[in-house]
């Protein structure tokens, strides 16, 4: 089974540029405390590389 990452949204996108704002919504974070988990593929950690400063990352 492939691995997975929980992320959580832990500061707003509000006031970020666009393309940061953009990558928040195709992770699936809508609030601030939700929580998604995704497959662990290169494309899902570079999403988590540009907002790092905005989510929380944990092993699931």
């Amino acid at each position: 089974m492939a691995k997975q990452v929980r992320i959580t949204l832990i500061n707003s996108p509000i006031g970020r540029p666009e393309d940061q704002k953009a990558t928040v919504k195709a992770l699936g974070l809508k609030k601030l405390n939700q929580v998604v988990e995704h497959g662990d593929t290169p494309q899902i950690r570079g999403m988590i590389n540009k907002v790092s400063h905005l989510v929380k990352v944990e092993e699931a």
